[in-house]
């Protein structure tokens, strides 16, 4: 169960974060097997005064496009299969949405899986 938070500029366009989102949720389920339906998204839009990063940091040249992407998830992922989901992810944000690799900003947070409740006050992944 993952839940995703995706982080951009304020655009123009008010379907752009939704699509952001169609596209994550895609690669999780196509690259970690995320089941269907199991699709929890905050999509966040700010303004220039409450979306900061550095544009060089590591040597990668940021710009405006940016997009924070973190995903909270059950832990037990290999490292490949990690990777394979950001480059997924990078590469159909870039085709889809001509974002730029360099532009894609993804951080994974792993957490046990009694660590959730999807209501009722239930742990529903606790054994």
């Amino acid at each position: 169960m993952p839940l995703v938070r995706v982080e951009i500029k304020k655009q123009q366009d008010p379907t752009y974060a939704k699509r952001i989102g169609q596209l994550i949720y895609s690669a999780m389920h196509t690259t970690i097997g995320v089941p269907e339906n199991d699709n929890f998204q905050i999509l966040a839009e700010h303004d220039e005064h409450h979306f900061i990063f550095d544009p060089q940091y590591l040597g990668i040249p940021r710009s405006d496009g940016l997009v924070i992407i973190q995903i909270t998830l059950s832990e037990g992922r290999t490292v490949e299969q990690k990777k394979l989901l950001y480059k997924t992810i990078a590469e159909s944000l870039n085709t889809e949405l001509a974002v730029r690799l360099e532009d894609v900003f993804i951080n994974l947070v792993e957490v046990k899986k009694e660590n959730w409740s999807f209501g009722n006050g239930i742990a529903q992944y606790a054994l």
